[in-house]
């Protein structure tokens, strides 16, 4: 008897309180004033919705797997080398002596260097391929023209000769309405956080 009297007199008093107006607190929206009204606004993330892969066999889900694993893996190389190139841009321009700006170039060269000259080494072929291609579509230029700007055409040349002998062409855009259309579409799920 005891015991119900205690759950009694307990939900007596707790259930009130559960159900009291205090218990809700104001939701803060951010707001925006548009022709005098206010107006509640939430920026909210834009959502991609892929299509699943169409693929018929399994070599080519293997394949198209292996080319995720790729991307992912050099797409961070590639949004660095946009990066970094544009801050080397803005620093050249301000440099009016063609010494300092030689002397600038290869201390970039060697910070690169020493800071991801193993990792890239340690790519494989098809990634130095892909690399190079996100390296267009990041900075909008050939690795051969970045090349030709920051260290002339004679370097750039004997660059272009070195990556053929190796099956690399340093001169390769990006499409990626085209054949890269399934690199594309790599990427942006990884913008979306989907991969």
């Amino acid at each position: 008897m005891q015991r119900i009297l205690l759950l009694f007199f307990t939900g007596f008093f707790l259930i009130p309180a559960a159900f009291s107006q205090d218990t809700i607190k104001p939701v803060r929206v951010p707001g925006m004033i548009i022709e005098g009204d206010t107006l509640p606004f939430i920026d909210v993330n834009a959502v991609v919705i892929f299509p699943p892969v169409d693929v018929t066999h399994r070599k080519e889900l293997l394949r198209y797997d292996r080319l995720v694993y790729n991307v992912r893996k050099v797409y961070p190389y590639a949004k660095m080398a946009g990066e970094k190139l544009g801050q080397y841009k803005q620093e050249l321009e301000k440099m009016e002596d063609e010494k300092a700006r030689k002397r600038y170039i290869r201390q970039a060269e060697k910070e690169l260097e020493a800071q991801f000259g193993d990792e890239i080494r340690d790519l494989t072929f098809s990634q130095g391929k892909i690399l190079i291609k996100l390296i267009y579509r990041e900075t909008g230029n050939s690795s051969y023209d970045i090349v030709k700007e920051l260290r002339g055409g004679f370097t750039a040349f004997i660059w272009q000769t070195m990556a053929k002998l190796f099956g690399y062409d340093l001169k390769t855009g990006y499409d990626p309405s085209g054949e890269d259309q399934a690199i594309e579409r790599i990427i942006l799920m990884i913008e979306a956080g989907e991969i």
